[in-house]
């Protein structure tokens, strides 16, 4: 079972898609091979969820003065723990992460500001650094309030089995409707040296473009800039958990941080060749984690790209929103159907009040729609394309210029299940 009660699937295997490439200067490195130098983290039962699996992680650097940079959701309704990590954290000297599963501690007004300056407070204690520079990350159900008690004893439990090891403990803490654990580990050759990339990351619906409802914890023992990490997290970021959507809801609660340890002793100077090289396997862990998030979907069993090009930018991200949001594309695309028709209403409905759009459509490849009409194709071969567990769609815009893309999920009996459910 997962952490969630849910039945368990097989891990997807985290470079396995055709859109996420590992670089040819990445090696994967068995999940038992621990954090980069520098880290340590531990994940514990605490009592916040009812199913009494592990609900507490704690993460530390034990660095001196070690780098790191986070993101943020931008809902206007952010959680507890969001807005106090955003408002009174040193974003870019971080030392530990407290994070929890169980309760998102958002819509819980004064009280769970104080819950969050609470646990924060005593996680610093715990770990002997300054309150600035412990992160809050929490997810679970909106509205609840934070077992406060329970979580101050799984500080001070957490503590006690920080290990070097303890990512995947930390990993478990953090899931929720999760049926596979999403957790690398990497090695990066690099020109000046060889350093690790490690990252734990949640999330499974409540997933939508302009970032993605997850929690994503990275570490690196290359030494990095605060400018140089700010960078190559904002970019990647934008191209990875911006790029996704399960369901087109955003979360209180989205979470991403990079921390970094130095502790290689490979320095990553800003714009080198080490930079580029770090910033691409970055890139491509952080596209593969999108997709698996998009793989898991809260019972998905096909997931599919939109890339949109022609018109402006605006026009061009609406278009790929609308058709990864759409419940008609969703659903075809969950049974195997290839109407292309439901991609053409949602292509519409984003630009109405327009012109007539004389689109192109293509899936898979095969030209399905020119200008706005339907022209001939091999309608066995097109079945059989969007049968498989990957499917590309593209749609042209007239005018040139704009290109983008989103990831997304098909929607299955099992997502109306799990989201009916999640509070009884």
């Amino acid at each position: 079972m997962s952490s969630s009660g849910q039945p368990a699937r097989a891990r997807r295997e985290l470079f396995g898609s055709r859109w996420a490439p590992a670089p040819a200067h990445v090696r994967e490195l068995g999940l038992d091979a621990g954090l980069p130098a520098g880290f340590r983290a531990a994940g514990v039962v605490a009592g916040l969820k009812a199913s009494g699996r592990p609900d507490v992680g704690l993460l530390v650097c034990d660095a001196p003065e070690p780098v790191s940079a986070a993101r943020f959701t931008s809902s206007a309704a952010a959680a507890a723990p969001v807005m106090l990590s955003r408002e009174r954290c040193e974003l870019n000297a971080l030392r530990a992460v407290l994070a929890n599963s169980g309760c998102a501690n958002a819509a819980t007004g004064r009280r769970g500001l104080d819950d969050a300056a609470k646990s924060q407070g005593a996680a610093a204690l715990a770990v002997g650094v300054a309150p600035a520079q412990v992160a809050l990350a929490s997810t679970g159900g909106i509205s609840q309030y934070l077992a406060v008690d329970a979580l101050l004893k799984g500080i001070l439990q957490a503590r006690a089995e920080l290990s070097g090891d303890g990512d995947g403990a930390f990993q478990a803490a953090i899931q929720t409707t999760d049926a596979f654990e999403k957790r690398a580990c990497l090695e990066v050759t690099l020109p000046s040296g060889v350093v690790r990339l490690n990252a734990q990351c949640k999330g499974a619906g409540m997933i939508s473009p302009r970032y993605a409802t997850m929690l994503c914890f990275l570490q690196t023992d290359a030494q990095l800039s605060a400018e140089t990490a700010e960078l190559l997290l904002g970019v990647c970021v934008r191209r990875s958990f911006d790029r996704i959507s399960v369901d087109g809801q955003m979360s209180t609660n989205d979470t991403a941080i990079l921390m970094c340890s130095g502790a290689s002793g490979v320095r990553v100077a800003g714009e080198s060749e080490d930079e580029l090289r770090l910033g691409e396997a970055l890139d491509a862990l952080l596209r593969a984690l999108a997709i698996m998030i998009v793989a898991d979907g809260e019972g998905a069993r096909r997931i599919a790209r939109v890339l949109v090009r022609g018109g402006d930018g605006e026009a061009a991200e609406a278009v790929a929103r609308a058709v990864a949001n759409s419940p008609l594309v969703k659903a075809a695309l969950h049974g195997g159907d290839p109407n292309w028709g439901r991609i053409v209403q949602a292509a519409g409905a984003a630009l109405a009040g327009g012109p007539p759009l004389a689109l192109d459509v293509e899936i898979e490849g095969t030209q399905v729609c020119s200008g706005g009409s339907s022209i001939p194709y091999d309608g066995q071969e097109l079945a059989r394309a969007v049968a498989r567990a990957e499917v590309e769609y593209a749609v042209s815009l007239p005018g040139e210029g704009a290109e983008t893309e989103v990831f997304f999920s098909d929607l299955s009996h099992e997502y109306v299940t799990v989201n009916a459910d999640y509070t009884t």
